[in-house]
């Protein structure tokens, strides 16, 4: 049996979880190719056998809503029948998963190999799989990981396969499929491929819908796709999309299945494979496409050490109780099943909250490293101005308060118990060398390290530009490990800054400052809708419990040792709202009556690159695209920026009145006026 690690929180308010085990240690001491080859015979949904790809792509072409679908299309366009069949049948031939066993073995083996060389430990909690095993045989079963790296899909089939479980079915997206032979693998090991946008071509979402529902509701496999749609470049969770999660539920809704559960996932990488690709991809520099050349060439990683991933399947999610007083499924009687009908309002906010709920679920299981709680101190050490870094030994003083902080929290922390905690620190720095730098005693993050230029070769000169976009490079990398800890920080870092901003410690302006705040930032962050009081109440709860505040009926006031976290907690959320202010800034001062949404990303880029050298922005951070995108969603959302219709393509509209009071309000300079409020 491998060996059990056991994470305690310490504060008994705090829900338990599960402990983990290591799958490696059991690949490290006996045969890969016994492992691949090994009797799999996993317990299905009520004892069906799983079925053929044929058999199921002939069970698609012949639904009753495919059908619907086809004869609509033909009396809109005046197409034949035969025609609009045979491009319904290529679409699922692009479409569709060819499963087979062998791949799947395959890649047993390979991966084997592959991941005792790059990782320490791939660490499980078994009790989540005993939960899985149960829920399988018993409804159909979605899956939904967090999705932070190309490896996780990989992963998961490995896991599902190690412990005897069905084979899950994945969504993935066609930019997999235009990769020579790796394409089909990923296509014999489960994939479905999907476009990544088809607006409003009706033919390929009934297509899609229909073969996702039935594997769902013959229950042939559990469904696997990511909710936010796409991988994480910041490890933020992102914004989910519902148009997968509205199809899952569909067969619920219409009576057609008893329940659905769906199981969120949370991975966790000490280290992420791609951190320095992610970094030059929200600096502007294109990502490579998906090559199997491109995968040869990543085989350099193969040398590299990346620590240990945690896997934690969370409690399994009944749709059935989800509903419960809040859907009345009536509604779907009225009409046959097969007609395709548009989700009504009530239902888009039920399953929107229901996204929500579970990327939240994904968050609070994710296991956060020591190097989290440092790379977050290291940032704001860096940007305090001590050029000469911070003493190892005041490092791993401030990590030990934070460690204790965090836990108060409810973080789910991976701390070595019995380990002195300088050791914990210095193998964490050890393990992130690429991003710190340590002499004489000192860390510092890494910037202005430039490789040593080739024998015989003068070294080139760098530009500032060029400069200060390897330095970026360093910062944004270091970044995506402190926002691993965001969701934990968060709500109380909303509320630090809104006393920050607040004009007075009056209760009700505090709210207001943190309500205007949380309403600005719910592009950024998984902040769910109309959860704003459970939201506040929560952050006064924390900076209470931790002795950081006193509320009162009427006032918020900061204790004398509060004065530690607060700053912290407002040096988190500070590259973001200067972020935010930076994109206002750029578009009073410089957006043209032309600018399209196109062009925003590398005119407020180059903006920002001018500031930063100037010296007149303190966070490097600003530069990420993410960042970017996500405060115009913002502004686009409270109306001061429109898209004018009928212009070329997504042309800006900017509300300079509003943009301008909304960096005031962002600044602390103007009070958090009613009227803003009241127009949000």
């Amino acid at each position: 049996m491998a060996s059990k690690a056991v994470y305690s929180q310490r504060d008994p308010m705090l829900k338990k979880r599960d402990d983990f085990e290591d799958i490696l240690e059991e690949r490290r001491n006996s045969s890969d190719l016994r492992y691949a080859l090994r009797c799999y015979a996993p317990v299905v949904y009520k004892g069906l056998c799983p079925s053929k790809a044929g058999t199921l792509k002939s069970m698609v072409l012949q639904s009753d809503q495919l059908h619907y679908v086809i004869h609509q299309v033909c009396r809109e366009t005046g197409r034949a029948v035969d025609d609009v069949q045979e491009e319904v049948s290529s679409i699922l031939e692009e479409m569709a998963h060819r499963l087979q066993l062998s791949t799947v073995r395959f890649f047993a083996f390979t991966l084997s190999k592959v991941f005792k060389t790059l990782f320490r430990s791939i660490c499980v909690n078994e009790e989540g799989i005993q939960r899985l095993q149960q829920a399988i045989q018993e409804h159909p079963v979605v899956l939904l990981p967090s999705h932070r790296s190309y490896m996780d899909f990989l992963l998961m089939s490995y896991l599902l396969y190690t412990y005897d479980l069905a084979l899950p079915v994945i969504a993935a997206g066609m930019d997999f499929m235009g990769m020579k032979f790796v394409g089909e693998m990923l296509r014999m090991s489960g994939a479905f491929f999907i476009r990544r946008s088809f607006g409003g071509d009706k033919l390929y979402w009934a297509v899609f819908s229909e073969y996702v529902k039935t594997m769902l509701k013959n229950g042939f496999a559990p469904v696997e796709f990511f909710l936010e749609g796409t991988r994480s470049r910041t490890s933020k969770s992102l914004t989910p999309k519902l148009g997968l999660l509205n199809i899952v539920m569909d067969p619920f809704f219409k009576g057609e299945v008893f329940d659905v559960s769906l199981v969120p996932v949370s991975i966790s990488y000490e280290r992420i494979l791609e951190e320095s690709l992610y970094a030059r991809e929200l600096l502007g520099v294109p990502k490579p496409k998906e090559s199997t050349s491109g995968l040869i060439k990543a085989r350099k990683v193969l040398s590299e050490d990346y620590g240990s991933i945690h896997v934690y399947f969370g409690q399994p999610v009944s749709v059935r109780s989800l509903a419960e007083g809040r859907v009345n499924r009536c509604q779907f009687n009225l009409i046959p099943r097969h007609i395709p009908k548009k989700p009504s309002e009530d239902i888009h906010s039920f399953v929107n909250d229901s996204a929500y709920r579970l990327v939240r679920a994904q968050e609070e299981n994710m296991v956060l490293k020591p190097w989290v709680l440092l790379a977050s101190l290291l940032l704001q050490n860096q940007v305090s101005g001590q050029k000469r870094g911070i003493a190892l030994d005041e490092l791993t003083e401030q990590a030990v308060w934070l460690r204790d902080l965090s836990r108060q929290y409810g973080a789910f922390l991976h701390w070595p118990e019995h380990t002195p905690p300088s050791e914990v620190v210095s193998s964490s720095l050890s393990l992130h060398r690429g991003l710190v730098r340590i002499s004489e005693g000192r860390v510092q993050l890494a910037l202005g390290q430039r490789g040593p230029a080739a024998p015989g070769e003068p070294r080139s000169a760098v530009t500032p530009e060029e400069e200060l976009l390897s330095q970026a490079v360093i910062i944004l990398s270091c970044a995506s490990y402190r926002n691993q800890a965001l969701h934990v920080f968060l709500r109380p870092a909303l509320l630090a800054s809104a006393i920050h901003t607040a004009s007075s410690n009056k209760k009700q302006e505090v709210f207001n400052s943190f309500s205007f705040l949380r309403n600005m930032f719910s592009n950024e962050f998984i902040l769910c809708p109309g959860a704003t009081v459970q939201d506040f109440e929560e952050a006064c709860y924390l900076l209470v419990k931790t002795g950081a505040l006193q509320v009162t009926q009427q006032d918020v006031l900061v204790t004398e040792r509060g004065h530690r976290t607060l700053v912290f907690l407002t040096s988190m959320l500070d590259p973001f709202l200067q972020g935010y202010q930076v994109v206002c800034r750029f578009l009073c001062e410089e957006a043209t009556e032309a600018l399209t949404e196109k062009q925003f990303i590398p005119a407020v880029r180059k903006f920002i690159i001018k500031h930063l050298l100037a010296g007149r922005l303190r966070y490097t951070e600003v530069l990420s695209s993410d960042l970017q995108k996500n405060s115009l969603a913002a502004l686009l959302r409270l109306g001061a920026v429109r898209k004018i219709k009928g212009a070329e393509q997504g042309t800006l509209k900017v509300n300079t009145v509003m943009v301008n009071s909304l960096e005031d309000t962002l600044g602390g300079k103007l009070p958090t006026q009613k009227a803003v409020i009241a127009r949000l």
